[in-house]
C-alpha cells in the first residue's frame, strides 16, 4: 500500500488528517499523481521571479516626476495597456507604475478577492516599474494604494485601460475596468477608465495605438489640473473611444444609459472548457487545489459528524445520498448579443459612441450629487479643450 504524507509543521493537524484521508482514497496511479504535483509546482518559481521588496524596486524612482498608476481589465499583457504604458512612458512626463491582472478579468466587475492568498509577481515593461496579479481590477488597485506592495500609497491619478469593448450604460455594473477606476475613486484618488469600442469585423489591434493618441491630450490635462487642484472632485470619468478613433466627431460629456447586451447562456458538452481553450499550469494547479481543499474539508466535516454520532443509532426512512456518478450535472456559457437600441437621446453614453463621438461620463459614488459632479465635469472639460486648442 503507497503511503502519503504531509508535512504536518507547516499545517494544522486536522487539515493535515483531511489531506491524508482525500490523497489516500484517490484511485488509479495513487502514487505517480501524488508526486507530479510537487514536480510542477516548482516550475513557477524558476521561470517567473517574486515580487522585489517595495523599496528596493522603487529605488529609481524620479520623485520629481507625478505617479501615473496603470491597471486594465483585460489582463497586462492586453495590447490596451500596453500601448498606454508606452505612450506614457514615451512622453517623459510621469512616474509609470503597473498593476494589473495577471489574466483576463474584463467582466468581474468589482469583485474583491477575500480569504485566498493573491499572488503578485514582477512583470517586464520597459520604462515602468510593473506587477502582474492574481486577482480582479479592483484588487490590484487597492493592493496598490495600501503602501503594501510600492513604496509610495497615493499616486496623482489613476488610468484603467484601454479595454477591448464598450463599457457604456449597465456593462459599468461588470466591467472590470471601470471597477478599477471606481475603486480608485472609493480611495480618494481621481482616476479615468477607457475603452474602446471594439466590432468583430471592423476593428484592428493598430486602433489601440489610434485610441491612445485620442485620450493622452485628455489624461495630460487630468494630470495638470489635478496638481492645479481643478479636477472634478468625487469623480471618475469613464471614456468611450468609437470604433474607428481618428475619425471621431470630438468629446462629448454624456450620461450613463440603461443599455445593455442581451445575456445569452447555452447549454453546452461535459467538456467545461471547448475546444481550443487551455488553461495554463499554474491555472490548473490552481483548481486542483480548490478541489483538494474543498474535498478535505467535506472529509473533515464528515469525521466530525461521525464522531457526534457515533453513540446514536440512526433508522433511514428515506433515499440514499446519490454517488457522484447519479448526480445531475450540467455545463452552460454566457455571451452577450448585441441588441437593437430605440433611446435616440445623443446625451446618452452609448448613442454617443455609436454617433462617432468620444463619450465622457462622470461616475459619482453617491446619487444625490451627479448634478453637482456633472456641472463640474462639464465645465472642466471645456476648459480642457480649451486649452488644447490654444
Amino acid at each position: 500500500m503507497t503511503s502519503t504524507s504531509v508535512k504536518n509543521n507547516l499545517l494544522p493537524p486536522g487539515l493535515v488528517s483531511n489531506l491524508q484521508q482525500v490523497l489516500l482514497s484517490r484511485k488509479v496511479g495513487e502514487g505517480d499523481q501524488s508526486k507530479e504535483p510537487a514536480a510542477d509546482s516548482t516550475q513557477p518559481s524558476s521561470s517567473i521571479a517574486p515580487p522585489a521588496d517595495a523599496d528596493s524596486v522603487d529605488a529609481d524612482v524620479d520623485s520629481s516626476k507625478p505617479i501615473v498608476l496603470v491597471t486594465n481589465g483585460d489582463g497586462i499583457d492586453a495590447p490596451g495597456l500596453t500601448c498606454l504604458v508606452e505612450a506614457l512612458v514615451s512622453q517623459g512626463l510621469y512616474s509609470v507604475h503597473v498593476c494589473a491582472p495577471q489574466s483576463d478579468k474584463s467582466v468581474s466587475g468589482h469583485s474583491v478577492t477575500l480569504r485566498e492568498t493573491v499572488t503578485v509577481n514582477s512583470a517586464e515593461i520597459n520604462g515602468a516599474i510593473a506587477y502582474e496579479v492574481s486577482g480582479t481590477p479592483a484588487d490590484c488597485v487597492s493592493l496598490a494604494l495600501s503602501g503594501a506592495l510600492f513604496s509610495w500609497s497615493k499616486p496623482l491619478l489613476v488610468i484603467s485601460g484601454i479595454n477591448r469593448g464598450s463599457s457604456c450604460g449597465h456593462h459599468k455594473f461588470h466591467s472590470g475596468v471601470v471597477a478599477g477606476a471606481r475603486e480608485a475613486m472609493i480611495c480618494g484618488v481621481p482616476s479615468l477608465s477607457v475603452s474602446l469600442h471594439w466590432k468583430k469585423d471592423e476593428s484592428e489591434e493598430s486602433h489601440f495605438k489610434d485610441a491612445v493618441a485620442v485620450c493622452l491630450p485628455l489624461i495630460n490635462a487630468a494630470v495638470r489640473d489635478i496638481e492645479k487642484g481643478v479636477f472634478p472632485k468625487n469623480c471618475s470619468l469613464n471614456i468611450e473611444i468609437p470604433t474607428l478613433p481618428l475619425s471621431n466627431k470630438g468629446f462629448k460629456l454624456t450620461k450613463q444609459s440603461t443599455w445593455r447586451s442581451t445575456p445569452n447562456w447555452q447549454a453546452v458538452s461535459t467538456n467545461r472548457y471547448p475546444a481550443g481553450h487551455f488553461m495554463s499550469n499554474q491555472q490548473s494547479l490552481g483548481i486542483q487545489l480548490a478541489q483538494l481543499g474543498r474535498d478535505a474539508s467535506a472529509a473533515g466535516a464528515a469525521r466530525r459528524l461521525a464522531t457526534q454520532k457515533k453513540n446514536v443509532e440512526i433508522e433511514s426512512t428515506g433515499a440514499a445520498r446519490k454517488t457522484e456518478s447519479q448526480r445531475v450535472k450540467k455545463f452552460f456559457r454566457l455571451e452577450f448579443l448585441d441588441k437593437e437600441q430605440n433611446d435616440m437621446d445623443e446625451e446618452l453614453d452609448f448613442r454617443a459612441v455609436e454617433s462617432g463621438f468620444v463619450s465622457i461620463t462622470p461616475l459619482s459614488p453617491s446619487p444625490n450629487i451627479e448634478l453637482e459632479i456633472h456641472t463640474a465635469a462639464s465645465d472642466w472639460i471645456s476648459s480642457a479643450l480649451l486649452q488644447q486648442e490654444q
